[in-house]
């Protein structure tokens, strides 16, 4: 009888850490994908695509990254409401003047996969614009351990 070396990983095992990340003067897309692999899971030892791993993820100063050449003004995001003449485009200057928060959460939207628990891992992303956030205490317990 041959002995199972690996064990599935539950649900029930899955621990849970909560990161603080300043993106003050940092480039878009390499924090972005930094915050795509936390909120996977994937540094875990215990990390399984078909389970949501991932860790929770604060994230501050978002109306302070950085972005490279001409994107500012090149960078483009569109939506269509569905009925004629709805199509709305948008650069990525004047999204980041009416919501600078969305500009980190569409980045990291397109770095975590495209399957039913994209969902609940961006629901674990909390972004703010400033250095101000409500999750204070969720750090300070992991200091005092």
């Amino acid at each position: 009888m041959l002995k199972k070396l690996t064990k599935a990983t539950k649900i029930s095992e899955i621990k849970r850490e909560w990161h603080l990340i300043d993106i003050k003067d940092e480039t878009l897309g390499r924090v972005a994908s930094r915050i795509a692999q936390l909120l996977m899971g994937k540094s875990k030892p215990n990390f399984v695509r078909n389970l949501d791993c991932g860790d929770y993820v604060v994230v501050i100063n978002a109306k302070d990254v950085k972005t490279t050449g001409n994107k500012e003004k090149q960078k483009e995001y569109y939506r269509h409401s569905g009925y004629p003449g709805g199509f709305r485009r948008e650069t990525l200057e004047k999204l980041r003047i009416r919501k600078p928060t969305e500009v980190i959460r569409r980045s990291v939207a397109g770095m975590v996969p495209q399957n039913r628990l994209k969902a609940s891992m961006l629901k674990r992303l909390y972004v703010f614009p400033t250095e101000v956030h409500t999750y204070g205490e969720k750090f300070k317990k992991e200091d005092a351990k």
